[in-house]
């Protein structure tokens, strides 16, 4: 009963807030180009500034054993700031550009804090810093700094600012606060396009990680001793219309705004990244491998009533080593209870990842000018070297999401409900499912 409650209780607060907005564009009719000051009477001359926020009102059935300041807890209802950002673009004139991105992200009234002990206080820091200089029209552009030109996949590329789902599965982001700061990495990247092909490559220096030096027999754990340059690229064929690479954030929705068809590949690979001990107790050190390849749909219905359809399918093969495996909660509710406590589950390590997401913009004029809604759906399956049951056998970790946009202005002002049916593998050979229920509001400028 408690449960239908809370439910009902999200399901309530979404039509309220929504109740407060009007709207009656599928994208923005009063956007434009955002805040963006011109600096000469051409406009080449200029900076921009994006502002955003992502707000979670979430109930959460915890893992077994998951505890809260001190006391266990079954489950919990908490709020979180998903992230908080600022981004700025600075035009001298189409040749030269620099962007500064920065943030927080994840903070709760339990972690996030300056201190990592408590909520207050999170750490503003720069999550992008690069220089980009245009090369030869748009075949090439080259640039240098901490920046998200990111290889694996187009959704390890993916713009925080119009997912479908109501998050991206963060599996895409393989090495995220490992060997690099939240998904970017200090190095030289080049990107642009020829024809149809749109590319992206970068060689870049590993962030020191593993400080502690934690070493096991047979599983694999990233070395704090790794100093190889990281490569990594991602290429993808536009069949139909051209997709922006001005930035490298990948949109997730066009929301029937543009015909896109893409299929694309990936990898990142990084010498002696992770260590372990052998059989003999000597320290063996292992290649990180990262593949992928992906298809992309975006595609307008009927413009008429405003409908479109878009889906995303990926296929990942990691290899971090023998048996590597990390296990990973988002804005986990939970204080204590080991690294499966609150919402965590075996989220990346060595093995076959497949994530498929597909959604439906529902006709424009359903709510009379209140907006558009967007049904989704997402699944992911993975099979991971290191996720075992008592008698050996690989254990699979399937997640459902499912949930509706609710498009005030476009992707500019809108509220997403998921529910999430996640695997609880405290006892890995007993397992069980718990329900994850997100309410979200975001607003970008």
């Amino acid at each position: 009963m408690k449960k239908r409650l809370i439910i009902c209780f999200l399901w309530l607060g979404s039509l309220l807030l929504l109740g407060a907005f009007e709207s009656s564009a599928q994208g923005s009719d009063v956007y434009g180009k955002g805040i963006r000051v011109n600096l000469d009477e051409s406009g080449q001359k200029h900076f921009r500034i994006i502002s955003w926020h992502q707000m979670w009102l979430r109930y959460n059935e915890n893992n077994s054993g998951s505890m809260r300041l001190g006391n266990e807890r079954e489950r919990t209802t908490d709020f979180g700031i998903r992230r908080s950002r600022m981004l700025f673009i600075t035009q001298l004139n189409p040749r030269f550009m620099i962007l500064t991105h920065f943030g927080i992200n994840n903070q709760n009234a339990i972690s996030g804090g300056y201190l990592g002990n408590d909520g207050k206080r999170p750490q503003l820091y720069v999550h992008d810093a690069w220089t980009e200089y245009k090369v030869y029209k748009n075949y090439l552009d080259v640039g240098m700094g901490l920046h998200y030109w990111n290889g694996i996949s187009r959704s390890t590329n993916a713009s925080t600012l119009n997912f479908l789902t109501l998050d991206a599965p963060i599996f895409n982001w393989a090495t995220i606060e490992a060997t690099d700061q939240f998904a970017r990495m200090i190095g030289l990247y080049a990107k642009g396009k020829i024809g149809k092909l749109d590319y992206r490559v970068a060689i870049n220096d590993p962030f020191l990680t593993n400080t502690a030096g934690v070493i096991d027999s047979g599983r694999a754990q990233y070395s704090p001793r790794n100093d190889r340059a990281v490569f990594q690229g991602y290429f993808n064929w536009q069949f139909l219309d051209q997709e922006s690479n001005y930035l490298p954030f990948a949109v997730g929705s066009y929301l029937g705004t543009k015909k896109v068809f893409n299929l694309g590949m990936g990898f990142l690979q990084n010498s002696e990244a992770m260590w372990s001990k052998n059989a003999l107790g000597d320290t063996a050190y292992h290649q990180m491998l990262l593949l992928s390849v992906d298809a992309f749909l975006d595609l307008p219905l009927n413009k008429t009533k405003g409908t479109a359809f878009t889906a995303y399918a990926v296929y990942y093969n990691y290899d971090f080593g023998p048996n590597q495996v990390r296990n990973i909660g988002i804005l986990n509710p939970a204080s204590g209870g080991g690294a499966l406590r609150g919402n965590a589950f075996p989220l990346l390590g060595t093995g076959d990842i497949f994530y498929a997401q597909a959604g439906y913009l529902l006709p424009k004029d359903l709510l009379k000018g209140h907006g558009k809604i967007q049904p989704y759906a997402a699944y992911s399956t993975a099979i991971f070297e290191g996720v075992k049951d008592a008698a050996g056998a690989k254990v699979p970790v399937n997640v459902l999401d499912f949930g509706a946009n609710w498009y005030l202005e476009g992707h500019h002002a809108k509220i997403t409900i998921n529910y999430r049916h996640r695997p609880d593998f405290t006892n890995v050979n007993a397992l069980k499912y718990r329900p994850e229920i997100t309410l979200q509001s975001m607003i970008y400028l």
